[in-house]
């Protein structure tokens, strides 16, 4: 306690000093990262951990950033221990000894940001952390060192275990509301009354939360509740439905419609979230409906126009025509005009969907999720979405992706095994056609 004291004395008057400096701070930060991480910050790790979170909220932008270099920079394992521990392991092999490896090896950086964790407001801290430094990680490759540790820690902390799903309607808290307007990540929210009509009987919307951050959804999903399979977002997006239509909707619909996820928090990139949201939705939605009958979502194709744009160029003048009349402003809007150009790009867009991932050429990012998750490609849907967005990411196509719970297990296997992308009939016909 007597040593609380002093600190919380000495960090007072340093930053009450009128000619104390950003550095002067940064030094303070240091030092007490440091006192965090010894025996004495290991016994009053909260009230240290609390401390060193209040001055670092004081730093500007240029310490910040100097301290996350010493994070990254220090605090790395004991290369004696480390070499000692691997020559046992290399002389005998044995599980204490390989046990005795992975405990050399683990950065005391790890310890720190779990002791920085204990203090009220650690984990947003360290999210923010980490979505900071994102930006710099390729000019400072000294930094992936604290991203992957952050990520590392992340993984376990926010693992499934300790998620709590929520539906979220028009009685959600204000905040929570307000949040998914802003963190809308695939169609706009434009405003309270079109917030309103995504949260109306014929749809839902679910967001996983964990206890450290009860008010911030870490990922949600949209749903529309209805009849067939949706081709195209402006039904799906519609305003103007009275609420007794939306709830009759309800009741006849037999496809639940993924239109929109999307994760909230950047500093948790890399952390999986969306596998267990759509499965446990997927349940979630069932018990309320039981007569529905298909789980599809309805999905951007954010890749295919940069793919597509580059295939083209690469064929020169055998595809002149097509590149021509592509780059036509509004070309969408004019019947004869889309009408000669959807055979080509629906067989294309089957062929980007399709083709095996390979090094430089990448599977779309969306299917990548969706085709991981054991999804099925079912059905490539013309000029699905044209908004401004919509065309410039992908001439306007949607796509799709069926969870069949009878075979999400098979689909994800021979896809996580060997790439193998199951898909329906009609995308095979796409493929099939010249």
């Amino acid at each position: 306690m007597l040593h609380e004291e002093k600190t919380m004395t000495s960090t007072t008057e340093t930053l009450s000093n009128p000619h104390d400096a950003t550095s002067v701070r940064l030094g303070l930060a240091q030092q007490l990262a440091e006192t965090l991480l010894s025996e004495r910050g290991e016994a009053s790790g909260a009230f240290v951990a609390r401390e060193l979170h209040g001055v670092m909220a004081a730093l500007d932008a240029a310490d910040r950033h100097g301290f996350q270099r010493y994070l990254a920079a220090g605090f790395q394992p004991d290369a004696t221990a480390l070499r000692t521990a691997a020559e046992r392991y290399l002389a005998e092999a044995t599980a204490e000894t390989a046990a005795a490896v992975a405990q050399a090896a683990d950065p005391p950086r790890q310890e720190l940001l779990r002791r920085m964790n204990m203090a009220p407001g650690g984990t947003a801290a360290l999210i923010a952390m980490r979505s900071e430094i994102a930006a710099r990680l390729r000019d400072e490759p000294v930094l992936k060192l604290l991203d992957g540790d952050l990520k590392h820690l992340f993984s376990s902390w926010f693992n499934r275990g300790f998620l709590e799903l929520r539906r979220i309607d028009w009685q959600s808290p204000a905040a929570v509301l307000e949040k998914l307007i802003a963190y809308e990540a695939v169609h706009e929210i434009k405003g309270w009354d079109d917030l309103r009509r995504r949260l109306a009987p014929d749809r839902r919307c679910f967001a996983f939360f964990h206890p450290a951050l009860p008010d911030e959804p870490l990922i949600f999903v949209e749903v529309a509740l209805v009849e067939g399979l949706a081709t195209s977002m402006p039904p799906l997006l519609a305003q103007d439905v009275d609420e007794a239509v939306a709830r009759a909707q309800a009741a006849r619909a037999d496809t639940a419609i993924f239109y929109s996820i999307s994760n909230c928090q950047e500093g948790l990139r890399g952390v999986s979230f969306g596998n267990f949201l759509i499965k446990q939705v997927v349940e979630e939605l069932k018990a309320e409906f039981p007569q529905l009958k298909r789980f599809s979502t309805l999905s951007p194709i954010p890749g295919f126009r940069r793919w597509l744009t580059g295939q083209l160029a690469e064929a020169g003048t055998s595809t002149a025509a097509v590149a021509s009349a592509l780059a036509q402003d509004g070309w969408w809007n004019d019947a004869r005009q889309s009408e000669a150009l959807r055979p080509v790009l629906m067989r294309l867009c089957a062929t980007y969907l399709t083709r095996p991932a390979s090094a430089g050429n990448r599977i779309d990012p969306v299917a990548r999720f969706h085709l991981g998750n054991g999804a099925r490609l079912e059905r490539i849907n013309w000029l699905g979405n044209t908004t401004k967005r919509g065309i410039a990411e992908s001439f306007g196509v949607m796509v799709n992706y069926l969870y069949d719970r009878d075979s999400i297990e098979a689909n994800h296997e021979v896809y996580a095994r060997d790439g193998t992308i199951v898909r329906s009939p009609d995308v095979e016909a796409l493929l099939q056609t010249h």
